[in-house]
C-alpha cells in the first residue's frame, strides 16, 4: 500500500501520540465530545421540573419531545465521537486502503448528517424555550440555555468534521487516479538506445567473410595444370 493513503501514513509506522494529538479530525472529535456531553448534560441534569401533584415536565414549554430529542442527539454524538477518535487512532494502522475508504466515507457522512440534526435540533429547542414560562426562581435556566447554544455550536464542529472528511476523501481518490510514472521532462531528449547499439549499418555474417578469403586465395594460387594438347 502506498504510503499517504486517505491523509493517513504507511501502515505499521510508529505511533506518534503528539501528531495524534494535533491532528485536526481528533481536535474536533474531541471538542464534538465534550460539546455532546454539556447538551445531554444540561438537560438531563436540571431540563425536567416536578410540578404539583409530582409530575415532571420538561422546560421546553413541557414538551418531553424536546428533551428527548436534546438528549437522544447529545448520547448518540457522545458515542460516535469516542468510535470515530478510536478510529483516527487505528487508521495509520490499517494496512487496506479499501478500509480506510470506507472509514472516511462514514465519517463524512455522519458528520454531515449530525450537523444537520443538531441544526434542526436548535431550532427546535429554541423555539420551545421562546414558548415556555419562566421556571420558578429560575429553576434549570442555565441549563436549558446551555444546552441550546451549544447546540449552535455543535452545528459548526460537525460540519468542520464533514468538511475534513472530504478533503481526506479528495485526497485519497486523487492519489488513486495518480499516474505511475513520471513524465518526461519539458526538451528532454527521446529514448536513447542500448549502449552497444551502433547506428551502422548491418554486417555481412562471418560464414560470408571466410568464404570471400578462400575464393581470393584460390585466385591467387599457380595452375599446375598440363596445357592441353
Amino acid at each position: 500500500m502506498d504510503g499517504g493513503a486517505y491523509g493517513g501514513g504507511k501502515a505499521g509506522a510508529p505511533f506518534d501520540p503528539i501528531a495524534f494529538i494535533q491532528r485536526p479530525q481528533v481536535i474536533l472529535k474531541a471538542i464534538c465530545l465534550l460539546f455532546a456531553i454539556i447538551v445531554f448534560g444540561c438537560i438531563s441534569n436540571k431540563g425536567y421540573i416536578k410540578k404539583e401533584g409530582g409530575k415532571e415536565v420538561c422546560l421546553y414549554n413541557e414538551d418531553h419531545n424536546a428533551c428527548n430529542y436534546g438528549i437522544g442527539i447529545g448520547v448518540l454524538a457522545f458515542l460516535a465521537s469516542i468510535g470515530f477518535l478510536a478510529g483516527e487512532y487505528l487508521f495509520e494502522q490499517m494496512s487496506s486502503v479499501k478500509t480506510r475508504k470506507h472509514f472516511v466515507l462514514l465519517d463524512l457522512g455522519f458528520s454531515g448528517f449530525w450537523a444537520f440534526l443538531y441544526f434542526i435540533g436548535f431550532c427546535y429547542l429554541t423555539n420551545a424555550w421562546n414558548k415556555s414560562e419562566t421556571p420558578k426562581d429560575n429553576y434549570g435556566v442555565n441549563n436549558v440555555q446551555s444546552a441550546i447554544a451549544f447546540s449552535f455550536f455543535s452545528i459548526f464542529t460537525w460540519a468542520a468534521c464533514a468538511w475534513f472528511a472530504f478533503q481526506r476523501f479528495k485526497q485519497g481518490t486523487d492519489a488513486a487516479f495518480a499516474p505511475s510514472y513520471e513524465a518526461d521532462p519539458v526538451g528532454g531528449t527521446g529514448y536513447t538506445s542500448y549502449p552497444d547499439a551502433t547506428d551502422t549499418g548491418y554486417q555481412e555474417p562471418p560464414f560470408g567473410q571466410q568464404q570471400q578469403q578462400q575464393q581470393q586465395q584460390q585466385q591467387r594460387m599457380p595452375d599446375f595444370r598440363a596445357p592441353a594438347y
